[in-house]
């Protein structure tokens, strides 16, 4: 259902992106914008796994015997993917992600801090999350549906200056313009989140039924939860939050907070798997 829903909603962006971009911009601007957002998000989405390792101070993990990787590696075998490549990251924040376009090209990193503070039950139900997100093509879907916000983002601020230098289309309100100017990248904004959080469900879902055992991602995710409200990840971007099992910002809160949240509610995600557990 998860995965209905997000290709509805990538659906949904795409058509929408191509019948603002034609109807405020024409079809020239339309094309434009969207070459041009497509083109700052090839770089992100062939490299925007090193940048962010490099980032995060991420280093290899390469001995077999550390318990990150043995965990990966027992994970992978029940899911039948590739070994990603691990990486340790020099932080005492606890937290994790994991990065790349494809089963061949993944990675999971893990803070020192996340190494340091869990069980092993506890790790194996933080790494299995990683790994359903790898398994689920999540990267992959992020970044369509950042290819489709930034573009509709840039096609915003071609809409405002075009109404304000008065070269918008003949038949477009030149007010209307401004008011979707300012509301276009809100909505795609939205749009992009709620396939975000819709992402962290599955993954837990996918880690639960991967190690069979709720309870230790249930107990990783109070712990990080109760951790990030006082500290955050060093280097983390509110770019990169969305990347992250728990929001490293979880500690900023605003009035604005639970609209444009990253991740579904820490409490929401440990009723779910509590849900799981009774199937499972």
């Amino acid at each position: 259902m998860e995965q209905i829903k997000t290709v509805f909603l990538l659906t949904l962006l795409t058509v929408f992106f191509v019948f603002i971009g034609y109807y405020f911009a024409g079809t020239n601007g339309m094309l434009i914008a969207f070459l041009i957002a497509s083109g700052m998000n090839f770089y992100a989405y062939y490299y925007s796994d090193k940048h962010v390792l490099k980032q995060f101070n991420a280093t290899l993990i390469e001995d077999k015997r550390h318990p990150i990787y043995r965990i990966t590696e027992r994970l992978v075998q029940k899911a039948n993917l590739p070994m990603p490549k691990v990486y340790l990251i020099p932080d005492h924040t606890p937290n994790a992600f994991a990065t790349g376009r494809n089963y061949n090209n993944a990675a999971v990193a893990v803070t020192m801090g996340l190494y340091e503070m869990l069980s092993e039950e506890e790790l194996e139900g933080v790494i299995a999350h990683e790994l359903s997100h790898i398994k689920h093509y999540d990267i992959l879907i992020g970044t369509i549906a950042a290819v489709f916000a930034g573009a509709i983002a840039m096609l915003a601020n071609m809409m405002q200056f075009g109404a304000m230098l008065g070269n918008s289309r003949q038949n477009s309100n030149p007010i209307m313009l401004i008011v979707m100017a300012i509301l276009l990248p809100i909505a795609a904004t939205v749009i992009q989140m709620s396939v975000s959080r819709s992402r962290e469900y599955l993954a837990d879902e996918g880690a639960a039924r991967m190690t069979r055992n709720p309870v230790g991602l249930q107990k990783a995710l109070s712990k990080l939860e109760n951790y990030a409200k006082r500290g955050e990840v060093h280097n983390a971007t509110e770019q990169t939050a969305h990347m992250f099992i728990i929001n490293p910002f979880s500690a900023k809160k605003s009035s604005f907070s639970d609209f444009f949240r990253t991740h579904p509610t820490t409490e929401d995600r440990i009723a779910r798997l509590e849900e799981l557990k009774r199937e499972l």
